[in-house]
């Protein structure tokens, strides 16, 4: 279950990585908290928040991949991590001197998708050069076991800190800190044990190469289509879990972060045991995708905050299932000089379509209240797995057509 821990460059990066994603946990649980205070409980300025924090992705996210493929890997993270922890020492300060508005936070968010456009994808194109390629399965899902650990840890402490230091400014100066230590496991790092890929070079219609790359091949045009449907939601469940536990349940700061900390128990225990396997196959990913519709449905019909907090813990697993699954799987079919674009690609699916999931559930809630809004978009994420089903095969015989023969 934790082999790729005995390579030393990637047990830096994960130990720096627990640090750093505890503090972004802080970061994200203050955040809504921080929308909902200056809002008075808007919804729809939930999801305007969440929406511009992945809206860059969906315009730039290929084109950070393609950097990816033509740029050293680590150095592009440490700019990247260092420009993130400015951005947070940044919303900190405005909120501890009080000066901080609801635009700020809409400015940060905006500029942190931006960031991240490079970033997500040359982290994830970056794990095989840590680990190569027969530890991969195992070090993405070690890397989303660490993600869900400090998403368990985090919202609870972010919980309590709002309520004992008396405001959410504080967590953000705090998340500035833990930046520190995923960019000294970055500059540490041996270069010598990297297995490090070949740049390629600049070149007309490399975007168009890495779109072409994966229409042609079913093995990733499959997880990437699912992927797009299911986390469209997916990114708004922990601002549907702030609706759920302020406006239906009245739950308070901490009893907000118990919630996102019991949906994090579960997609940490899907986590791990995804690290157990060796390869992951399409039945998992369908399975993990199917879940999650049904348990999310499952989660906006609880008649009470503890049977919600119980059930958090499945839809969880549910999530982590499909999402450790994709990433696994599109990796491992991808070729080293590809593996850039493709992630950005998958990333671009993977956080772009948030920023049409979050309003819109933010819009549902505010017209049908949370319970609506959670229902609709499990319903929506099962229609969408079929989708994705059905697109793949159409896809795939309009590309594998064959060309008739001129007479």
């Amino acid at each position: 279950m934790f082999r790729s821990l005995r390579i030393r460059n990637y047990r830096m990066f994960a130990a720096g990585g627990a640090v750093s994603n505890v503090g972004t946990w802080l970061q994200r649980t203050a955040q809504d908290w921080l929308v909902l205070e200056l809002t008075g409980g808007s919804a729809a300025a939930l999801g305007t928040a969440t929406a511009l924090q992945f809206l860059p992705m969906l315009f730039f996210g290929m084109f950070g991949g393609v950097l990816a493929d033509r740029y050293p890997k680590r150095p592009i993270l440490i700019a990247a991590q260092s420009l993130m922890a400015g951005l947070a020492l940044t919303i900190g300060v405005l909120t501890m001197t009080g000066a901080a508005q609801v635009w700020h936070v809409y400015v940060m968010a905006f500029t942190l998708g931006l960031i991240s456009c490079v970033e997500v994808p040359t982290r994830q194109a970056f794990v095989v050069e840590m680990v190569g390629r027969q530890d991969l399965s195992n070090a993405i899902a070690l890397n989303s076991s660490i993600f869900n650990l400090a998403r368990v840890v985090g919202p609870a402490i972010a919980g309590v800190l709002i309520y004992v230091l008396g405001g959410t400014g504080p967590l953000f100066l705090i998340n500035a800190l833990t930046f520190a230590g995923v960019i000294s496991s970055l500059v540490f790092m041996r270069k010598s044990e990297l297995h490090l890929s070949d740049p390629v070079p600049r070149a007309k219609g490399q975007l168009r190469e890495g779109l072409r790359y994966v229409l042609e091949r079913e093995e990733l045009l499959m997880p990437v289509l699912l992927i797009a449907f299911v986390s469209m939601f997916a990114q708004s469940f922990s601002m549907s879990i702030a609706l759920m536990a302020r406006e239906v349940f009245h739950a308070g700061a901490s009893s907000f972060g118990l919630a996102s900390s019991m949906f994090a128990v579960g997609a940490l225990g899907g986590a791990l045991l995804a690290a157990r396997r060796a390869r992951p196959s399409r039945r998992l990913l369908m399975t993990g995708a199917i879940g999650f519709g049904l348990f999310q449905v499952a989660t906006g019909l609880a008649p009470f905050y503890p049977a919600y907090l119980l059930l958090l813990i499945p839809t969880g697993v549910a999530l982590i299932t499909v999402n450790t699954a994709a990433n696994a799987g599109v990796q491992l079919a991808t070729s080293p000089e590809m593996r850039g674009r493709v992630m950005g690609i998958y990333m671009l699916v993977f956080t772009g379509g948030a920023p049409i999931g979050a309003p819109l559930v933010g819009w549902l809630s505010e017209l049908g209240g949370p319970r609506a809004g959670v229902m609709l978009s499990g319903v929506l994420v099962l229609a969408g797995t079929g989708l994705a089903v059905l697109l793949t095969r159409l896809i795939g015989a309009r590309v594998h057509r064959p060309v008739p023969l001129a007479a």
